[in-house]
């Protein structure tokens, strides 16, 4: 397959249209013919739509061989390797985000047990318990006493 018939990519649409602002910003293009070759550009799939374009206009050309390196298996493991490296730092780092973001977003608000501790001792001061009342107050003091020492204690790390 010849190298010009190869598809393009954003990357190289871009330096093609700046190699066109640049013609025109030193008198070689009009208006016209800038909004025209820009179009074209966006529009072009391969190195030869993009040496077309700027056939007629002085310096490097997109479309020659030149332009276009020759790749080997080497260069392709080592950017799979770059790929993958990169992609393992992007989980760590997510991972860590999401640790960090866990730890301090902590737990809110009281156990979910004291709620339920709350409605018992309510329960048994209007059934008429007492003794009850007095022994799930005690309890859940203490258990709020225990949640708040804990969440210090966590929020400190």
């Amino acid at each position: 397959m010849d190298r010009n018939d190869l598809r393009i990519g954003d990357a190289e649409r871009e330096q093609t249209m700046e190699a066109l602002r640049e013609h025109f910003a030193q008198g070689r293009l009009t208006h016209e013919e800038l909004d025209e070759r820009l179009d074209r550009t966006l529009a072009a799939k391969t190195y030869r739509d993009l040496g077309r374009i700027t056939a007629d206009l002085p310096g490097q050309r997109t479309a020659h061989p030149e332009a276009v390196p020759e790749f080997d298996m080497g260069d392709w493991r080592a950017a799979m390797h770059a790929h993958r490296r990169q992609m393992q730092s992007m989980r760590h780092a997510q991972r860590d985000m999401r640790r960090e973001w866990h730890g301090r977003r902590g737990h809110h608000g009281p156990h979910p047990i004291l709620p339920m501790l709350f409605v018992f001792m309510m329960i048994g001061l209007f059934v008429g318990g007492f003794g009850i009342f007095k022994i799930l107050l005690v309890v859940w003091l203490a258990a709020m006493v225990f949640s708040l020492a804990h969440r210090r204690f966590h929020s400190r790390r």
